[in-house]
């Protein structure tokens, strides 16, 4: 089975610095698109940043300059460092990938289960 999971979450003084990381297990051909998307308290889900297979990366406004997104192929691992961290920037933060499985499957798409992300004084 395909699975994700995230780690690294957890409280941090706004200022501070905080690394994810979602680590993809299971038969996998190729990842196409990985993701972290974040909820805060009484908020939709939003897409935070984005990495393809060939490096690009996208970002929210919101984060931009203060997050980068990174992958590793080889460990089918992408991570968020976020720095300057801010009280606005608490929430769950999800990990996402649209992959195939296989040559005889199409593109679908996986969620880990979250991790929290507190900022506070």
């Amino acid at each position: 089975q395909v699975q994700l999971v995230e780690s690294g979450g957890g409280l941090v003084q706004p200022g501070g610095s905080l690394g994810l990381s979602c680590a993809v297990s299971g038969s996998i051909m190729i990842i196409y698109t990985m993701d972290w998307y974040r909820q805060g308290p009484g908020k939709q889900r939003e897409l935070v940043a984005t990495i393809n297979t060939g490096g690009s990366t996208n970002y929210a406004d919101s984060v931009k300059g203060r997050f980068t997104i990174s992958r590793d192929n080889a460990k089918n691992t992408v991570y968020l460092q976020m720095s300057s961290l801010k009280p606005e920037d608490t929430a769950v933060y999800y990990c996402h990938a649209d992959l195939r499985v296989s040559l005889f499957s199409g593109r679908s798409d996986y969620w880990g289960q979250g991790t929290q992300v507190t900022v506070s004084s």
